[in-house]
């Protein structure tokens, strides 16, 4: 008799972490692969968290915390958003996760029941659409063009009757960002709808032309979900937050406990110098920055196309049509032919990503211009 697999692992796959995969096999067997394919900091963690972490080891146990975070990093988390955002969070709305992605689950697990919608930006970061389903929840797909520079308006919302709402602002793949207006149009929107917003916040720090501001100075009821990964380098640290109105903390915790126990005990005492560290870290979304604008002057001479240069995160969306009708084909063939490893759009975007390619310039400024240089090359 055959034993039963649940349905909850019938969901696509995370593209972006396959290739990586295949481009490190590749990398193993000697090739020089250029990466541009996951959202990864070329960077290693400020040396700070380095050598608390190292301190740590020799002198802790490293036993399990609290479920939602030890308080000291609670409370670093809260004076950042005063310090950076002059927005008021109380330690106690602060909730430290394993990776963003524990946000996720966790919010979705505590705001959402099987048969919600949640609306969900296509293109978009596909982790979320790939969570509620193996939840029972319905992602529903709204559709942003590069017509509005992948900005999402009301309108589109409307007579969708969704339950929920997840946003990122910087967003991925196409680095869009809202500002203020637009961020409390939308926020007020659905407050008024009854529509639980949830603020995908893990790109701020790494803008380029505007500050981004947090969705709890527009409304205190709004989730937030914000990481270390990304403009702090701990992607491998797994560690995040939330920031969450208090009628949900209960539940999360309940949650915390049963599907995580605790966070990360290491990375969450390492973590609580790394505010401290914030010039360094601005120098590097300056190099990103300049990663950026080489992509963006020589790419659509290849025939790569773009709406507008990103205003944040590292990730240059590509509308491939003028030379290929099949991203996943054409990612292939760059990996075997000039170890160049990028995402196809179809990871962000199941229709129409197959004219997309999703270039990260978070590595190096010598990589990107030796990327630049096998493209020309090889187109």
């Amino acid at each position: 008799m055959t034993l039963k697999i649940s349905k909850r692992g019938q969901i696509p796959p995370f593209l972006v972490m396959e290739i990586l995969a295949q481009a490190k096999e590749r990398a193993a067997q000697g090739d020089d692969i250029i990466h541009l394919e996951a959202g990864q900091p070329a960077s290693p963690a400020p040396i700070t968290a380095i050598e608390i972490a190292q301190q740590t080891l020799g002198t802790h146990n490293l036993g399990y915390t609290e479920p939602l975070g030890v308080p000291e990093l609670r409370q670093r988390v809260a004076q950042y958003y005063q310090d950076y955002h002059a927005t008021s969070v109380a330690p106690e709305q602060v909730v430290i996760t394993t990776g963003s992605s524990g946000g996720f689950l966790l919010s979705f697990l505590a705001c959402f029941d099987p048969g919600d919608r949640v609306g969900i930006t296509v293109p978009g970061y596909p982790a979320y659409r790939h969570i509620l389903m193996a939840l029972g929840v319905e992602p529903v797909e709204l559709r942003i063009t590069s017509e509005n520079n992948f900005h999402l308006k009301t309108e589109v919302l409307a007579d969708q009757k969704l339950d929920g709402l997840i946003l990122a602002s910087p967003a991925n793949p196409t680095g869009a960002m809202l500002d203020d207006q637009e961020l409390q149009t939308l926020i007020d929107y659905c407050r008024d709808q009854g529509i639980r917003f949830i603020a995908d916040e893990i790109y701020h720090g790494i803008t380029y032309d505007q500050k981004p501001q947090t969705a709890v100075a527009f409304d205190p009821e709004c989730i937030v979900i914000n990481s270390f990964s990304k403009y702090f380098c701990m992607t491998g640290w797994r560690l995040g937050w939330m920031i969450l109105p208090p009628a949900l903390l209960r539940s999360v915790e309940c949650l915390a406990q049963n599907l995580f126990v605790s966070p990360p005990t290491l990375s969450q005492y390492s973590a609580q110098k790394v505010f401290d560290c914030r010039g360094p870290l601005d120098d590097l979304v300056k190099r990103y920055q300049i990663n950026r604008d080489l992509l963006c002057a020589a790419l659509p001479k290849l025939g790569f196309q773009y709406a507008s240069p990103p205003d944040g995160a590292f990730y240059l969306y590509t509308d491939i049509s003028k030379i290929s009708k099949d991203s996943v084909a054409y990612c292939e063939r760059m990996l075997s032919e000039i170890n160049i490893a990028a995402t196809p759009g179809v990871d962000f975007d199941p229709i129409e990503g197959k004219h997309h390619i999703r270039f990260s310039f978070a590595g190096e400024t010598e990589e990107i211009q030796t990327a630049i240089a096998r493209l020309q090359a090889w187109q």
